[in-house]
């Protein structure tokens, strides 16, 4: 294993700063006595998530949008190092509006690596998804596996990491890219369009109507708690590697584990086609490489979901209509 050094300070980007996993991120870099710029166009991020952020000297909010490059050059002079999380995120709408994606997750990339190569960045991450691997066929699934994305999210996603390689080895940029599978945690978005299954489980609970599962719910995925996935990325800032890893918890869970553990009660709606029975990562390399691996169990995970769960008070109650009607698209594209 390489032995890491730790860095006693320095001047951090962080993209997506008031998303769910970009707000974590901030209040650990802060924690850490990093000095940080946020960027954020609060198209899906809340200030309220930079509520504690927004209270120290170390920390100054943007509202911009990646898209717009000579804003984002004005405000990053003597930054050190980029944490580049800022994205849209959900896989259904993706389906719907393709060129937005293409928009934010390719050409926003290209301009946040531009601004790395304009100031000379010591540090570039690039947050990607574990999606890129479409429907292995490996368990765990390792690096190494087959690239197949299967809608425009996970190729939009997939396009920024060969952007961050290629500009991180043309230009010299110390760059690691991060395959994240499936996190969740605390400050996980409570609004918008049909998203990750435990936003829609933690409304449908707290209004008391059964969890609407996709598919039987044997179906497994690697759920991988958010202060886990933080310091996987601080480890990355602080490393002196280069390339590309997955971040995942180690296991792999069923949906029908997950509402066992929500005590509730289920319906059960069609599997969408171009979705895997199952996501496992194999974090091998990453453990190895840079010796970060997971601490917070499944288990231990929902629990203190369980414990943020009024945060759900207002997100959307999606139902079985509702759900048909989001997904009407993915049903007409997207095949197996």
């Amino acid at each position: 294993m390489e032995r890491n050094y730790r860095i006693i300070s320095m001047r951090v980007l962080v993209t997506g700063a008031a998303g769910f996993i970009g707000s974590n991120l901030v209040d650990r870099l802060l924690s850490n006595g990093h000095s940080v710029i946020g960027l954020d166009n609060l198209q899906t991020g809340s200030l309220r998530n930079l509520e504690h952020a927004l209270m120290s000297n170390s920390f100054n909010f943007e509202n911009v949008d990646i898209r717009d490059l000579d804003e984002l050059k004005s405000i990053s002079k003597n930054i050190e190092a980029i944490l580049h999380l800022g994205a849209l995120a959900d896989i259904v709408p993706s389906i719907d509006y393709p060129e937005d994606y293409f928009s934010v997750n390719v050409v926003g990339t290209f301009n946040v690596m531009q601004v790395a190569r304009y100031v000379k960045a010591k540090r570039f991450i690039y947050i990607a998804s574990s999606s890129c691997y479409g429907v292995p066929k490996t368990f765990p699934t390792p690096e190494s596996a087959n690239i197949d994305p299967r809608y425009p999210y996970a190729l939009t996603k997939y396009l920024g990491e060969r952007i961050a390689m290629h500009w991180g080895e043309v230009y010299e940029i110390p760059t690691i890219s991060l395959r994240l599978f499936n996190v969740f945690g605390p400050r996980a978005r409570t609004s918008g369009s049909y998203g990750a299954v435990f936003g829609v489980f933690l409304a449908q609970k707290l209004a008391g109507l059964p969890f609407t599962v996709v598919g039987d719910g044997t179906q497994t995925r690697d759920f991988t708690y958010v202060s886990d996935v933080v310091d996987a990325i601080v480890t990355a800032m602080e490393s002196r590697s280069n390339g590309i890893y997955n971040v995942g918890s180690g296991n792999t869970y069923s949906i029908n584990k997950l509402i066992e553990l929500l005590s509730g009660k289920a319906v059960y709606i069609p599997k969408r086609p171009g979705e895997p029975d199952c996501t496992y990562a194999d974090i091998s390399k990453i453990t190895k490489e840079l010796g970060w691996s997971p601490k917070v169990s499944f288990e231990d995970g929902v629990q203190l979901m369980l414990k943020h769960i009024k945060d759900w008070s207002g997100a959307p109650i999606w139902s079985q209509d509702s759900i048909a009607k989001a997904t009407e698209n993915w049903f007409r594209y997207i095949k197996d």
